[in-house]
């Protein structure tokens, strides 16, 4: 089944409860939390104290993904601002299988994400110990960027060695066009930021990239 996880990267955050409740209510699977620190790339966003913030606003699972130089400093804090799912990058330098042991041990998922210069073979022997694998499809820091196909190799290497039994996500560069291409590597999750919060109607928008979705599921079915 293929879920959509809108990104609050976009969202207009003069109005991001809002934001997210209409995207709950349109039907989102998930929400998505791009926590970034200015250091590990060249952008700044939010931190736990806005996540804790916005808990209230809707049920869904909450995930973070920390593009953070130093995640071990701040995992706990993550967590205890209310999010449901941490991933880490392989390319930070501590140990990342530790890392994963440390947000489990704190009672969260987590998963393990890789940017677009990174080989999948830093990460798949130690993708057993993670819930979610997510392949960046955009170079992280900036919203908007055009989607990178040849990433999507990866997923394919993923689901060779490991089946369905990890959830893999994609993010960067999805909307009805690039979807289709993801979940026929082999994605069941969908990152989505401008593809949903900057157009007119969020809930018609995110339909739509769901519809694009599961007829390309329905596919290879």
């Amino acid at each position: 089944m293929i879920e959509i996880c809108p990104s609050i990267l976009s969202a207009d955050f003069s109005r991001l409860g809002e934001n997210i409740h209409t995207v709950d209510l349109g039907g989102a699977d998930q929400i998505h939390l791009d926590v970034m620190d200015g250091h590990f790339v060249p952008n700044i966003t939010f931190g736990p104290p806005l996540i804790k913030s916005i808990r209230p606003v809707s049920s869904k699972p909450y995930w973070a993904h920390l593009m953070i130089s130093e995640p071990e400093k701040y995992i706990k804090s993550f967590i205890k601002a209310g999010v449901d799912g941490i991933v880490i990058h392989a390319e930070v330098k501590a140990d990342t299988v530790e890392l994963c042991k440390l947000i489990h041990d704190n009672g969260c998922d987590a998963g393990i994400s890789l940017n677009p210069a990174t080989p999948i073979e830093v990460i798949l022997k130690i993708l057993k110990h993670f819930e979610r694998a997510l392949i960046m499809t955009v170079n992280p820091g900036f919203g908007g960027q055009k989607f990178m196909s040849e990433q999507l190799d990866k997923i394919v290497r993923i689901r060779e060695n490991y089946g369905n039994d990890i959830d893999v996500e994609v993010d960067g560069g999805i909307d009805v066009s690039t979807a289709p291409m993801a979940v026929k590597a082999g994605a069941n999750m969908l990152v989505a930021g401008s593809a949903i919060f900057r157009k007119a109607d969020p809930v018609a928008a995110m339909t739509a990239l769901r519809r694009a979705a599961e007829d390309a599921e329905q596919i290879l079915q």
